[in-house]
């Protein structure tokens, strides 16, 4: 039994941490979820649209999303004292590096091929991830990296074993890999945000950043907007389900575990394509992509077992 002395609170506060990491686990669960259906959703849009406008475009309608959440759960008139509460240096970073992600994936894929761009940009994360923690002096336990790295072999081996043109463009590499590390520096620099702001001003801030510099580089590199009624349907649920709530769910489930394990946790990502693809598009993937599913999954258990038993 505890001391008479001790405070029942400081008893509960283990449990009370892995109950938070294991709420954050779900939630960026359910993020990795709604980010899986944008290659199905694209499918379905007409190839005439640049992925240069659909990266943008989908940042624009999102952050109108998070405006629009926001005004929904705390009031027009708290909008700005949330706002004062954003750090704003942090929030202008973490929309470059989301719009850098956005600009420097499609770009690569674009020069490597979806395959091994997808792959890159996708495996990457984690790892840099997890280092950029190491640098900041909370380096991850040896269970997390064994997790994650046969989560990573495992997403690569699923997403190549699905075909595709195969090409080792060395600046399509290295943009993909940008990608990758792009993604790893707004997951950490956003947990930080979460925890003195409410993540949905958090989100609102960093989208709109990211929307504002997404929107005259896909001019730039793309030309001027040529969308169908249809592009825009897809455009809408892109921005509004897999970029809206998606990200939503994500800044959320920061709350409760670290940065790294986030963004490993977004390799739910190509399990959701790649059962889609399936179901959806009929596709037939090789046996190569269900021995990468099966060592995706298991890499995820020891990733989530590993985060619950830090804060437990």
């Amino acid at each position: 039994m505890p001391s008479p002395r001790t405070p029942h609170h400081a008893m509960d506060t283990p449990s009370l941490f892995a109950r938070n990491s294991v709420r954050g686990v779900i939630l960026v669960l359910c993020a990795g979820l709604l980010w899986g259906t944008t290659g199905t959703a694209q499918s379905f849009s007409a190839n005439t649209l640049s992925p240069y406008w659909v990266g943008a475009l989908r940042l624009v309608i999102s952050a109108a999303f998070f405006t629009l959440y926001i005004v929904a759960t705390i009031g027009l008139r708290a909008i700005r004292a949330s706002m004062a509460m954003v750090d704003w240096r942090h929030a202008v970073l973490a929309g470059a590096c989301m719009a850098g992600y956005n600009l420097a994936f499609f770009a690569g894929v674009k020069a490597t091929g979806v395959a091994v761009g997808t792959a890159l940009a996708l495996g990457s994360g984690p790892i840099w991830a997890g280092l950029l923690q190491m640098l900041g002096g909370r380096a991850p336990s040896g269970h997390w990296w064994a997790g994650t790295m046969l989560a990573v072999a495992g997403g690569v081996l699923l997403v190549l074993g699905r075909g595709g043109t195969l090409q080792a463009d060395p600046t399509g590499i290295a943009l993909c890999l940008a990608a990758g590390l792009t993604y790893a520096l707004y997951a950490i620099i956003n947990k930080r945000m979460v925890h003195r702001a409410d993540p949905g001003v958090v989100t609102l801030a960093v989208f709109s950043v990211a929307a504002a510099i997404a929107l005259p580089a896909a001019w730039l590199w793309a030309g001027e907007l040529a969308i169908t009624g249809r592009g825009w349907a897809v455009v809408l649920f892109l921005g509004v389900v897999a970029t809206g709530v998606a990200y939503l769910l994500f800044s959320n489930g920061l709350r409760g575990i670290t940065a790294a394990t986030g963004v490993s946790l977004a390799l739910m990502e190509p399990i959701t394509a790649f059962l889609l693809a399936i179901a959806v598009i009929g596709e037939r993937p090789e046996l190569a992509a269900y021995l990468g599913l099966a060592a995706l999954l298991v890499g995820l258990s020891i990733v989530i077992r590993a985060e619950v038993r830090r804060t437990a």
